[in-house]
Order: structure tokens, then sequence, then C-alpha cells
């Protein structure tokens, strides 16, 4: 796995991260400070939103996002959908790879990680797309999504127009045994399916270490 390292500043208070592929940093003037600007809707303020600006530090969105691509953020309000670019935290072992309350290397040919991490997420931010919700159950096979909700009875490929492909015979693009995702958890998938730092790996994520939704790119 790729590793790279940044500062983050939020607040006027520096703290560095290493943070991996897929990771974001904060960014403003100066390229290392969180920007925000209020959205107040046309019935007042009282529905007011605040937009972050964040970096995308690597290529596990491509191609949808590019390295060092910025993107406009408004926190969670409401549950997220399938389909949904969002920044979050990542399982705090989701560095070293690693699945589920007792860690374990998940490999590919079988069953993608369905155990969440326990505990306080990590310092990072990821930025990834919803590709499963609770209740729902996956499988992904030549890094295409097959999803099954609980009001179907099959399975259904599901829309991959935005994806970059993986390389053929890509091993970590198999997970031909279906999972199921916990209730209240979020699995989430890169847009570069050939590159492996997502929920195939460290698991679905809780609802609550969901940051924001990805409203759209800033420039």
């Amino acid at each position: 796995m790729r590793h790279l390292f940044g500062t983050l500043v939020t607040f006027g208070t520096l703290v560095t991260v290493a943070v991996a592929a897929g990771a974001l940093i904060a960014v403003g003037c100066g390229g290392g400070t969180a920007t925000n600007s209020t959205v107040v809707p046309p019935n007042g303020a009282a529905n007011a939103r605040r937009i972050s600006v964040y970096r995308e530090l690597a290529g596990t969105m491509e191609p949808t996002l590019t390295i060092g691509q910025k993107v406009k953020v408004a926190p969670l309000s409401s549950k997220p959908s399938i389909g949904d670019i969002v920044v979050f935290s990542p399982p705090k072992d989701a560095q070293r790879g690693v699945c589920g309350p007792s860690p374990h290397v998940i490999k590919a040919g079988g069953a993608a990680c369905a155990e969440p991490e326990p505990g306080e997420p990590a310092r990072v931010k990821f930025i990834k797309r919803i590709a499963a919700g609770p209740g729902d159950e996956i499988y992904i096979r030549e890094g295409r999504v097959f999803r099954r909700t609980t009001r179907t009875s099959g399975f259904t490929a599901q829309p991959d127009n935005f994806i970059k492909p993986c390389p053929a015979g890509a091993a970590d693009c198999n997970f031909p045994t279906p999972i199921r995702i916990p209730a209240d958890h979020w699995f989430m998938l890169g847009d570069n399916r050939g590159e492996p730092d997502d929920s195939r790996f460290w698991g679905p994520v809780p609802t609550k270490w969901i940051t924001g939704v990805v409203l759209a790119t800033a420039g």
C-alpha cells in the first residue's frame, strides 16, 4: 500500500498525519487550512450548511477525481445514498489493510471484509463512493459490484460507467462470495477499482464516521 505524508491544519491546531492512498487533506490559503463557507438557502439561515473544501491526494477515485483535485463537501444531514461520494474517517487499522475486530488480512478470491472494526476511527479522511448500505448483500467480480437489497430476490449489477476498470486478471478485483453489510454501516469503494484501498480490505464504516457528501468539484 502506498503512503503519503501531509499536514492538516484545523482550527489553528497543527497536526501531522500519515495518509494512505485515497486520503484527503483539507485545503485553503497556503494549501493546508480547511476552507469553509456557509450556504444559506432562500428560506432562511435555519437551513444553512457549512461547506468544506478538500483535496484528493491519490488516485483511488480516478477517473471521477484526479490527483490534486479539490471537492466541495457538505456535512451529512440525513442518511446517505448508494452512489454518493463521501468524505469519512476509515477504521484505525485501514492503513495496515486489515479487517475486523481481530485484525486479519483479506484474501482475494473469497469474501470481501464484512466485519466492522470497533473503537475509534483513524484521524485521516478518505474519499470513496458508497457501493452498498445496511442490510445489502454484495459480491464483486472483475471490479463490478453485484448487489441484493432487502427488497429484492436476486443480485443485480450496479451502474459502473464511472469506474476505471480493473486490469485483466487482477486478483484484488474478485470477491465472489457474498457478504451482508451490517446495520448502520456502509461499504466504500474507490472508482479506480484496481487500487485495493477500500472496504474490500478494511470493511464497512458506520454512519457516524461519515463527515459529508461531495457536492461538486472546486477547481
